[in-house]
């Protein structure tokens, strides 16, 4: 072997010890972090819950919707219960599914 090649190696030699070594310290240090990842993919809330937060959330966003809409309530009525309906399906499912 000529000089340039045992440099080359002692280079890769050095870089594998390295990769090694922090290999090492991922594996030590995240250990730990092993339960709390099986503990996030858990199943959580179930529908049942879920709608009851979904029922909060829409009450309190409608009422957010008919305070900052300034024209009358009642001529946007129709608006506002078909509004009330989708976003309660769709917050109620993408709460079951997030948590």
């Amino acid at each position: 072997m000529t000089d340039p090649d045992r440099s080359d190696l002692k280079i890769l030699l050095i870089l594998l010890a390295v990769a090694g070594v922090i290999l090492l310290l991922a594996l030590t240090l995240g250990a730990p972090l092993v339960a709390e990842v099986r503990a996030a993919l858990e199943p959580g809330i179930g529908l049942r819950a879920a709608a009851l937060w979904g029922f909060g959330v829409t009450v309190v966003l409608m009422i957010v919707f008919a305070l900052v809409a300034g024209d009358s309530l009642l001529g946007e009525l129709q608006y506002m219960l078909g509004a009330f309906f989708s976003f309660f399906a769709v917050i109620t499912l993408l709460i079951a599914w997030v948590f």
